[in-house]
């Protein structure tokens, strides 16, 4: 990731913390295309990051600042991955980490924090929930807080997907990216790297990849603002899917993810947690990619827009598996019974 220093946020003499994230594989899923009636599918694998997710990018870009700073406790709300993420890179840069998760959080993803020898504090509720804690305690205390959007470098690590993208493609965007979104950082900062690259020339203006932005039934607060039309997205009660990463009631930078679908004339889909479990396992199958329900979730939604219309055999489509099946063995095996 840190190929791309000139472009990110160091001061001269500055060093990243580091665990090798970035430049992760784009596949071409020639296999799943034909299934699907697609010559140019491919996924983009940020399993391949340290601690099996693409929240490595953000954590390594934050962290790299929280440490320059002279932080000593780095503190967040979690689903999961984030909070893994945050308690590596921490023990990395020699800094304490504090991590909120609500309590049914999936058991590996607390066991990870803990081999990092992060703190951590299991809260009754949602990610909502867990936030509000962190901030309670962690204010008073002086902990840099690196929840999403409380800062603005995990946006800086997560912009870098559109980099290598665009690299890997041959500085050609692909028509469509379709992208799991819980807080959105993800979106959100591809958006602002597709205007740095536009900036300094590397990318021809006016032809972005259209976004799709995908989420589950049981909380999908995106898709039903952008349906409506609205600017904001107004919070999902009694929010509950398998996929941890997407079970986001209220995202933060909710009008940004809208703002990045409609200017790219992209879209916006839910998907069953049915129809997740049964396209991680199609990824598996036909391409050998260990995918979390995340990333099985825009298989599920691509057979959508393939359906209806929407995408076309012709195009180009880019699918971000966002991180790895290991964590959410558990999850296969009790929707196979």
């Amino acid at each position: 990731m840190w190929r791309y220093r000139e472009l990110m946020p160091l001061f001269d003499g500055e060093s990243p913390v580091t665990l090798g994230e970035g430049f992760t594989p784009l596949f071409h899923a020639a296999t799943l295309g034909r299934t699907l009636g697609l010559e140019r599918l491919y996924v983009k694998d940020e399993s391949l990051n340290p601690t099996n997710s693409f929240k490595a990018r953000g954590q390594s870009a934050a962290i790299t600042r929280a440490k320059h700073l002279g932080t000593e406790t780095i503190a967040l709300p979690t689903a999961g991955n984030a909070g893994n993420a945050a308690a590596a890179y921490s023990a990395a840069a020699g800094l304490r980490c504090e991590v909120f998760m609500p309590r049914d959080v999936k058991q590996p993803f607390v066991d990870e924090c803990r081999l990092y020898n992060a703190h951590v504090t299991l809260v009754d509720g949602l990610i909502t929930d867990a936030g509000r804690l962190a901030a309670e305690k962690g204010g008073p205390a002086g902990w840099y807080d690196v929840s999403t959007l409380k800062e603005p470098y995990r946006i800086e690590g997560k912009k870098t997907m559109a980099y290598e993208l665009a690299e890997q493609m041959a500085w050609q965007w692909p028509d469509w990216i379709i992208y799991p979104t819980g807080g959105g950082t993800g979106m959100v900062g591809m958006w602002k790297a597709f205007d740095e690259l536009e900036a300094i020339g590397w990318m021809a203006p006016g032809r972005r990849p259209r976004m799709v932005s995908v989420q589950a039934e049981g909380c999908a607060p995106i898709v039903r603002a952008f349906e409506s039309g609205a600017d904001k997205a107004a919070p999902w009660n009694n929010a509950a899917t398998i996929a941890d990463g997407l079970r986001v009631p209220r995202a933060i930078g909710d009008f940004l993810i809208l703002r990045a679908i409609r200017e790219s004339a992209g879209t916006a889909v839910a998907v069953s947690d049915r129809e997740m479990v049964d396209d991680m396992l199609t990824m598996g199958r036909t391409e050998g990619i260990s995918a979390a329900p995340e990333g099985g979730a825009t298989v599920a939604a691509l057979r959508r827009l393939i359906a209806n219309g929407t995408i076309q055999p012709t195009e180009s489509v880019v699918l971000f598996n966002t991180g790895g099946a290991l964590k959410y063995l558990e999850v296969i095996r009790n929707l196979q019974l």
